[in-house]
């Protein structure tokens, strides 16, 4: 048989386990969920109220789309109405999603302007309010929302709302998005890079140059290797196998000399000098055609970014005497977007008379034929669905330069 073993008063049990009390205390964490709402607005001119009366019950006239909270938007307007229940006894107003989304959750304001200087204006608003069912639910991209009966139409006539043939909505969005936030991880944040502007003074210094170009008359210096660093077109030409080995002095051709100055400041620098300082005149045609310019050169050395810098101050350009030239250069440097957005502008039927009257567009005409056949198209677009996008507004005039149109090799300097 076994021994008992037995335990003294003054002794412990060699098997005990630790105490509760030396164990280490349970961590606790904390995050929080926050729901918001990410907001945005925008403006929509309806110029010759007028003129869209007796256009079709159902049949509207659309913005240009918006984002707010990674979503396009537009506001629709409807000169008779939306319901044929109606008889065309009222105007339609609404916002519609215009992107992919399932779903989309969002607070929205209508605002019709009293442009009689009252500020009487008529606002159908969710902010301050939020409807007692939350913000509403659009299910899928042309959900809308908004009102069938906005305004009767025999006193929005009569109204200060409408002036000079005009009226002006304003349309603000706030999309709701939650997210939930962790404790904050404090980190030292490190200073933007400023490789370009340690290049920019190399340049500017002129220390160290190893080539020089003649351009119209003037003579810049660089470095060989900066440039073919940043140009597969100047790589070839000062480093490559098939380098000219009297590179000394490149004498570049087709080209005006402040083209070039900020073709190398772009090279160097990474980014573009003030246009209307660099050309010294405070004029945004001067900017448009520096930015011509500029898109013709960088297709030429193959500076990719330059080439979409240029496209897209373009875009934001475009006016009526210059339209005609900036397509042709879209269609000869292969520049899709920039050429979408000039047959859009010059297919209104309010531009499309006084575009056909520019020196750009005889240029059109005799170095892009096929051109004439897309703008047609769009022409015939707008006229179909007679929807009147107003992205442009104002800019659809001369924009105070002095000249009517003019050819893609204009001077920058007389």
């Amino acid at each position: 048989m076994g021994k008992v073993l037995r335990e003294s008063p003054n002794s412990r049990p060699s098997f005990s386990y630790s105490s509760s009390s030396s164990s280490p205390s349970p961590s606790t964490t904390t995050s929080t969920s926050i729901t918001e709402t990410v907001n945005g607005s925008h403006q929509f001119k309806i110029s010759g109220y007028s003129l869209s009366k007796g256009m079709g019950i159902g049949k509207y006239m659309a913005s240009d789309t918006f984002v707010v909270g990674g979503y396009s938007w537009a506001i629709y307007f409807y000169p008779d109405g939306k319901s044929v229940e109606d008889n065309a006894a009222y105007v339609s107003l609404f916002i519609a999603l215009a992107s992919e989304g399932t779903d989309v959750r969002a607070l929205f304001e209508l605002t019709l302007f009293d442009q009689s200087g009252k500020e009487r204006h008529k606002v159908h608003t969710h902010f301050g309010r939020t409807p007692d069912s939350g913000p509403y639910t659009l299910k899928y991209r042309g959900s809308m929302w908004g009102y069938k009966r906005f305004f009767k139409r025999t006193g929005l006539e009569t109204s200060d709302y409408l002036k000079d043939d005009c009226l002006s909505v304003h349309c603000s969005v706030g999309v709701v998005r939650s997210y939930t936030e962790g404790p904050k991880i404090y980190s030292i944040a490190p200073p933007p890079s400023s490789i370009g502007q340690h290049f920019g003074k190399l340049l500017e210094s002129g220390k160290g140059t190893d080539v020089s170009f003649e351009v119209d008359g003037e003579t810049f210096a660089a470095h060989k290797l900066v440039l073919a660093a940043r140009s597969p077109v100047f790589r070839a030409q000062l480093i490559g196998p098939m380098r000219d080995h009297n590179s000394q002095c490149i004498k570049v051709e087709d080209m005006e000399a402040p083209v070039f100055k900020t073709l190398l400041h772009f090279i160097y620098w990474d980014s573009l000098p003030d246009m209307q300082e660099l050309t010294g005149l405070n004029s945004k045609w001067a900017s448009t055609l520096m930015a011509q310019h500029l898109l013709a050169a960088a297709d030429r050395y193959g500076l990719e970014r330059l080439r979409v810098l240029c496209e897209a101050k373009l875009c934001e350009g475009v006016a009526i005497n210059t339209v005609a030239t900036t397509l042709a250069l879209a269609e000869q440097h292969h520049c899709f977007q920039l050429k979408a957005v000039c047959l859009k502008f010059v297919a209104m039927l309010e531009n499309l008379k006084a575009v056909m009257q520019t020196d750009g567009f005889e240029y059109l005409k005799q170095s892009c034929p096929s051109v004439l056949t897309e703008l047609l198209e769009y022409v015939g677009r707008v006229s179909e669905h007679s929807v009147i996008v107003c992205r442009h507004g104002n800019e659809a005039i001369l924009d105070g330069s002095d000249v009517n149109g003019r050819r893609v090799k204009q001077r920058l300097y007389s």
